[in-house]
């Protein structure tokens, strides 16, 4: 009996592989956020990260390229269905949802779909699988910060050098406790140097009212240097705030790419 119910068993796992039944899914995978798995689809495989890049086709543009939380999923879809059925199903519902449609090959089977800070690249292959590439954008972390001596051979090259790290949250200037590595970094590289002095500059992007971005600009630096004196023990006669807003862009204010850029503290040698 028991060899019996044993041949039973392989025999109706053989049935799923091979005719093409629904099999599990893959060990922690879930479905998508913004669509529903085509009917009789399991998903083969997944992979989500929290900072990442992708670069989406556009119509009639060089490939879109965007960073942010990253998500794919994997479908395997029926036998018993078409690549065009499965392209129809997916890019109507995308329509339905309100996502616009940025790109989309003659059969449907790629499509970059659009909502927001959301992008959804959706490939259909006539191997009966399927892929959603999902990306949110956010803001990144700076994990990654120039160490006393990046900070000091800079200003000794150049005059002035961009400090990565000091993270204020939008249209704010009280620092985030994110920025505590880099004010340590500038502390151990003025103390390394006791004739050094520096201004501390805020910079914006060209995004909303120039008085606004202005006055944020000088309270972005002001915070710094407060910073720098009650924190870290710095002098404050070696450190001056000045606030440039939008006048002094390192890159086009035309993308989010060139602001995010342009969002930025300076030291500059004074």
């Amino acid at each position: 009996m028991k060899r019996a119910c044993l041949v039973l068993a392989l025999a109706v796992e053989m049935m799923c592989t091979v005719g093409g039944w629904a099999q599990k899914d893959a060990a922690g995978c879930k479905d998508s956020p913004i669509l529903t798995r085509f009917p009789g689809s399991y998903i083969a495989a997944c992979e989500k990260k929290a900072d990442d890049a992708y670069d989406f086709p556009i119509k009639n543009k060089p490939k879109l390229h965007l960073e942010g939380a990253l998500e794919t999923i994997t479908y395997q879809y029926p036998r018993t269905a078409s690549l065009p059925q499965v392209a129809r199903n997916i890019n109507t519902a995308l329509r339905n949802a309100g996502y616009s449609i940025e790109f989309e090959s003659g059969n449907g089977a790629v499509v970059t779909a659009h909502m927001g800070k959301t992008y959804v690249l959706v490939q259909i292959d006539w191997g009966l699988s399927y892929s959603e590439t999902i990306l949110t954008q956010t803001q990144l972390k700076q994990e990654v910060v120039a160490d006393a001596a990046a900070l000091s051979s800079g200003l000794t090259k150049n005059g002035h050098m961009v400090v990565n790290g000091i993270l204020f949250d939008t249209a704010k200037a009280e620092l985030k406790p994110e920025s505590k590595t880099a004010l340590e970094q500038i502390s151990k590289m003025l103390k390394q140097d006791p004739k050094m002095k520096v201004y501390v500059v805020g910079h914006t992007d060209n995004v909303g009212v120039l008085a606004s971005n202005m006055d944020l600009s000088k309270r972005r630096s002001a915070a710094v240097v407060q910073a720098l004196t009650s924190q870290y023990g710095v002098a404050a006669d070696r450190l001056a705030p000045f606030g440039d807003g939008p006048y002094a862009p390192v890159a086009s204010n035309d993308t989010e790419d060139g602001r995010s850029l342009n969002r930025r503290v300076e030291l500059v040698k004074q």
